[in-house]
């Protein structure tokens, strides 16, 4: 008979598989509208002004009621604080590995990045994360911060975009910071406030090119995991710059999370 333990980790399985299929259903769903806006607008060069019209107005009320959704592009992030959470047990980190994907997308662009979390080095960061993770907290949350002048990172995992929203709780103290203060790129580490090693929540960043963070009087920045696969629309992201020109910012080109899946 499956433990009461295997039974959960079989309903997460479950949980997470539906959710997948449902947003799998959705990119599907927009490709189609995409491609059925484009041959509309084919017809519209082809009939001339008269058609164009008619065939506007057609489009504007059989379309989705998402308008990303109906162009194909990435879906605007949550602004809004959510529910209280409770911070996990150390415990729940397992002491093993964990395999996290990030569904993702920015503009048109769609990309799975895949983390390795390590649950041995940093357990407190990587059973909160899977935790968070795994109630939903970071589906439809945006990629608030961009820094890429000093340090190269994108912010993450604020869902009011502000950073300055979390789960309702912080923990301490600071785990597995490197004591060169060098991060490399793929790296997956716990945002803080500075001098503050026990005001970790739910913020996190990734390293998209090597970065010297200088330690402060809490100390580094607790690294819990590495990126696996997507580094590269990590890059992308980056490439375009943050808003209004500045070096830290929003990204230019607004980065949501649309899910998170664990293993």
């Amino acid at each position: 008979m499956a433990s009461t333990k295997q039974q959960q980790q079989r309903a997460q399985q479950v949980k997470q598989e539906r959710k997948r299929e449902q947003r799998q259903a959705a990119r599907r769903a927009r490709r189609q509208r995409l491609w059925a806006l484009i041959a509309l607008f084919t017809v519209v060069a082809l009939v001339g002004a008269l058609g164009v019209a008619a065939l506007i107005s057609s489009a504007e009320t059989s379309g989705a009621d998402d308008p990303a959704a109906a162009s194909g592009a990435c879906p605007a992030g949550s602004t809004d604080a959510r529910d209280t959470y409770e911070l996990a047990e150390p415990s729940l980190a397992e002491d093993r590995t964990w395999t996290v994907t990030l569904h993702a997308c920015s503009g048109d662009r769609e990309a799975d990045v895949v983390m390795e979390l390590d649950g041995r080095s940093a357990p407190q960061a990587v059973a909160s994360f899977v935790s968070l993770a795994q109630e939903g907290y970071f589906d439809g949350t945006t990629c608030h911060r961009l820094t890429t002048q000093g340090i190269y990172v994108l912010q993450c995992g604020d869902p009011t975009a502000t950073g300055s929203g979390g789960p309702g709780y912080t923990f301490g103290p600071i785990e597995n910071a490197p004591d060169d203060d060098v991060y490399p790129a793929g790296t997956v580490a716990m945002a803080r406030v500075g001098g503050d090693g026990e005001s970790m929540g739910s913020q996190f960043f990734l390293v998209y090119e090597e970065s010297t963070i200088p330690s402060d009087d809490a100390g580094g920045y607790t690294v819990f995991g590495t990126i696996t696969s997507g580094l590269d629309f990590v890059q992308a992201v980056a490439d375009e710059g943050a808003a209004a020109g500045v070096t830290d910012g929003a990204p230019a080109n607004p980065v949501t999370i649309e899910g998170v899946e664990t293993q």
